[in-house]
């Protein structure tokens, strides 16, 4: 990182952590200070701010107000889940572990949970995890953000998959500690202890839960929070909530959210197979090597930080010219392209073929729930050629995505044909130190891109690391698409300004980003937003009597709704004359600062 950039990282590393600092928000919504200026950085400076946010994840503790992800008490916390799991894993007969979240959460619950069941069967073993995603197996691969306000929904769903069990450790995931969707769950595990134990992870305070009664029910998100804190005396359920810090675009908990669930449920789960089938006692000192380990794994992606800025560039051109970008995925990292694409649309606005991934095998290999979910959803390298290679050309971004343990003489095949109707292919890939045998065909690959990243590995002391691959591979494409959407002109300050507001922590986020751009109180930066989600220039009763899953509701199908509101806000203009200038303006950033000057 370059000296001015290090040193301005250095004095606003702990700033977010004053009890000064915005004061009204939890963690997971605050700004970062080192990002305060994303909007008007370079490809280079964005992937180096990306590199200074999700160092503050191993940030150590201070003794300061908030816990954090190498701490102690953290590792104490999840020794005991994993010495859970480890029972589970030598009794399973009757007993389950179950994952689930909302949207990237959910994501990553799939991706863990069909990882180790990989490893299960690799041993002869049946498998004991399952997941489960607000809104099914659709939300693995697009936005479907309203299921996510259903505590109901999340109740059935949970019945469903221990139907007949005994004992279930249930792991919900709601960064924010905000998901009405588990919270239901939780509360629902709190009523039957003799069969669930349950386990919350998230990266808030816990006091900082969400203090709000959910529709339909009789309690809040804190109100389960503190439940949990009381049977967690008892060892009767856990909390694991360290703060990683504000994430680079304020609330987009796909990133260091993401990153910190993969770190701390992988850790659990590879402390469980040790104690299991390798007599390795699960210990506070080996999980918390084991987390410092994945500090490495920063350290060895952004070692590549001016390549990964030339792929933000390209793929940032290619949204700016009204193309797309499309990841190829080969193995265990094909899925990261999916989930990381599927994201693109409720944080940026994107289109949904903006940014788009595909994966060798297609459903065969990501063993979903739900198996095949129809031609609108088609995911294999087939669906590539036959929905995007026939319009393929310079002005679209191809990256692919495998690893030296992958059948690297498909990934040339294709590389061959994609490299036949763009030049603009790329390739990023993981090897172990030392690993040459697919060395000729690699070179094959490296003529036919633009630009090819290695991330080179040592051998790890029993066998393969994947999971610091996905780690690593999950980082960098985080950056292309977040840098992307930043160089589009998405991103204000370091603000999602068209985010949409499909579900009532959106809906809550964009009436307090409009309260912070505007100045003006709350109630009427919310009356500013329903006019622009409903397209009112005034509010009939019917609209104000509503609840908020009504707007929410609506919300889904207008367009653009935050800027709209923001630009009336700053301006006075009606929507029409709102809608007028952000068709003017070439970005909604620009639109933004318009209203500003």
């Amino acid at each position: 990182m370059a000296g001015s950039d290090w040193t301005r990282s250095l004095s606003a590393l702990d700033k977010w952590e004053s009890p000064d600092y915005e004061p009204s928000l939890p963690v997971s919504e605050k700004s970062n200070p080192l990002t305060r200026d994303l909007d008007r950085a370079s490809a280079n400076r964005i992937v180096r701010m990306l590199q200074a946010c999700d160092a503050q994840m191993f940030q150590e503790e201070t003794g300061g107000t908030y816990q954090r992800l190498l701490s102690e008490q953290v590792a104490e916390t999840l020794a005991e889940v994993a010495k859970k799991v480890e029972h589970i894993l030598k009794d399973p007969r009757d007993s389950l572990v179950v994952l689930s979240g909302c949207g990237t959460s959910g994501r990553m619950a799939f991706l863990i949970a069909s990882a180790f069941n990989r490893a299960l069967r690799d041993l002869d073993r049946s498998p004991v995890y399952s997941y489960l995603i607000a809104g099914g197996d659709k939300a693995l691969l697009s936005s479907q953000e309203a299921p996510e306000d259903d505590p109901e929904l999340g109740v059935l769903s949970l019945q469903k998959v221990c139907e007949g069990q005994k004992r279930v450790l249930f792991v919900g995931i709601s960064c924010g500690l905000s998901a009405p969707f588990v919270a239901g769950q939780l509360d629902f595990c709190l009523q039957h202890p003799e069969v669930y134990t349950p386990v919350l992870v998230g990266f808030n305070p816990p006091h900082q839960a969400r203090d709000e009664r959910i529709p339909g029910c009789t309690f809040t998100f804190l109100g389960v929070v503190r439940r949990m804190q009381e049977l967690a005396e008892r060892q009767k359920a856990f909390l694991v909530t360290p703060a990683v810090g504000p994430e680079a675009v304020s609330g987009s908990s796909r990133m260091k959210g993401g990153s910190a669930t993969k770190i701390l449920l992988e850790v659990v789960m590879s402390a469980a197979h040790g104690a299991a089938f390798a007599r390795t006692p699960v210990t506070p000192r080996g999980v918390l090597q084991h987390m410092r380990d994945y500090e490495e794994t920063l350290e060895i992606t952004y070692a590549q930080r001016e390549g990964i800025g030339a792929l933000v560039e390209a793929a940032g051109q290619s949204l700016r010219r009204g193309r797309r970008v499309c990841y190829l995925g080969w193995g265990r990292l094909a899925a990261l392209g999916l989930v990381d694409a599927s994201e693109c649309v409720p944080t940026f606005g994107a289109g949904p073929e903006d940014v788009r991934g595909f994966v060798s095998g297609g459903y065969r290999e990501l063993s979903n729930n739900e198996g095949p979910l129809g031609l609108e959803f088609g995911v294999a390298l087939e669906d590539f050629s036959r929905l995007v290679l026939p319009s393929l050309d310079d002005r679209d971004v191809v990256l692919l995505i495998y690893t030296h343990c992958d059948d690297v003489r498909h990934v040339a095949e294709w590389a061959r044909t994609v490299r036949g109707k763009t030049a603009n292919l790329h390739a990023a890939y993981h090897q172990v130190a030392g690993d040459t045998a697919a060395a000729g065909l690699q070179d094959d690959i490296d003529e036919l891109c633009s630009s090819s990243l290695k991330f080179t590995w040592q051998p790890p002391a029993s066998g393969i690391s994947l999971q610091t691959w996905e780690l690593s591979t999950k980082l960098l494409l985080n950056a292309v698409s977040t840098g992307a959407h930043v160089l589009k002109g998405k991103i204000y300050q370091n603000h999602m300004v068209d985010v949409q507001v499909t579900n009532s922590k959106l809906y809550r986020r964009a009436t307090r980003l409009l309260q912070k751009l505007s100045g003006y109180p709350e109630p009427r930066c919310e009356e500013a937003l329903l006019k622009a989600v409903y397209r009112v220039d005034e509010l009939t009763a019917a609209i104000t009597s509503s609840d908020v899953r009504a707007h929410t509701h609506a919300a889904r199908s207008s367009a653009e709704a935050v800027p709209l509101a923001l630009v009336c806000l700053l301006t006075g203009r009606s929507l029409l004359e709102a809608e007028t200038h952000l068709e003017r303006q070439p970005t909604v950033r620009e639109a933004v600062e318009a209203c500003l000057l």
